[in-house]
C-alpha cells in the first residue's frame, strides 16, 4: 500500500464527484485510472452472478482489528483516508492523528462537511460494504484477505455520516448517493473493489450498476490500493 500523505492527493473517486463522471485523476495516494472509455461498464459485466450467501457468522471482527496499519506507516488506515481526502487538514499530536478538515464537496450529498475529531459527521465508508461482501465471496476468504479489503483504500472513502448510515450495507441495488453526479464514480469504484477481489453480484445488483453505467460510457475503472493479502503479522487474525 502507498504511504499516503496529508493534503497530497484526494482519491481519484472523490475528484470524480467534482469533476464529472467521465474524469479520473491520478496520484500516489489514491486509485489509478485503468482502460479506455467503457473500461467500468465492461468490467461490471464481467462480474459473475450468483445469489446472495446467507449473513450467518458475519461480524466485523471477522475482517481484522478496524483501521489495522497495514502499510506499517505508523498511522491508522483511518487516518490515512482522512489524510487522503479531507482538505485543510489540521493534526494532533504528530502527523497521524487529524483533528479537522473539511471534505469539500462531500461525494455522497454534494455539500461541504466539516470534520472535528470526536464528532460524527464524518464516516469512512466501505464502499463495497464488508457484510455484503461477507454475503458474496468473502465469507470463504481467509483472514488475511478479509483484512486487506477492510483496509484497501480503494474500498474506502470519507463521506457525510448521515448519508453513509443511510446507505447501511446496501449494494447498488438497494442504495445510491443522493448526489447524482457521483453515482457513476461511485458505481465504477463499486465495480473495481468486487473485480479486485473476485466477488460476485446478484443479478438485480449487475442490472443496477450497468443501468448507472450506461448514462457514463466513457466512465473509467479506478485501480490500485492495497495487495490483496494483509501482511504476514496480521494474517492470524
Amino acid at each position: 500500500m502507498t504511504r499516503l500523505r496529508g493534503g497530497a492527493v484526494a482519491a481519484a473517486v472523490t475528484a470524480l464527484a467534482v469533476a464529472g463522471c467521465t474524469q479520473q485523476t491520478t496520484g500516489p495516494g489514491g486509485p489509478q485510472a485503468t482502460g479506455g472509455g467503457g473500461a467500468a461498464l465492461a468490467a461490471a459485466e464481467s462480474l459473475p452472478v450468483k445469489g446472495r450467501a446467507p449473513k450467518t457468522g458475519y461480524t466485523r471482527e471477522e475482517f481484522g482489528t478496524a483501521w489495522a496499519d497495514t502499510d506499517a506507516n505508523s498511522c491508522d488506515t483511518r487516518d490515512d483516508i482522512l489524510k487522503r481526502d479531507l482538505k485543510e487538514v489540521r493534526f494532533t499530536g504528530g502527523k497521524c492523528k487529524v483533528s479537522y478538515g473539511v471534505l469539500q464537496p462531500d461525494p455522497y450529498s454534494g455539500r461541504a462537511v466539516t470534520y472535528r475529531r470526536g464528532r460524527s459527521l464524518v464516516d469512512i465508508d466501505h464502499l463495497v460494504a464488508l457484510s455484503d461482501a461477507w454475503q458474496k465471496g468473502a465469507k470463504y476468504w481467509d483472514a488475511s484477505k478479509r483484512i486487506a479489503l477492510a483496509n484497501d483504500p480503494l474500498n474506502l472513502l470519507a463521506v457525510d455520516a448521515a448519508a453513509n448510515r443511510g446507505k447501511g450495507d446496501g449494494d447498488t441495488a438497494t442504495w445510491l448517493p443522493p448526489n447524482k453526479g457521483y453515482r457513476c464514480a461511485y458505481v465504477a469504484a463499486q465495480v473495481a473493489v468486487k473485480k479486485k477481489y473476485g466477488l460476485w453480484v446478484t443479478a438485480a445488483e449487475k442490472d443496477a450498476m450497468k443501468n448507472v453505467l450506461s448514462t457514463c460510457p466513457d466512465q473509467k475503472l479506478p485501480t490500485g490500493g492495497n495487495p490483496t493479502k494483509a501482511p504476514a503479522r496480521f494474517r492470524a487474525g
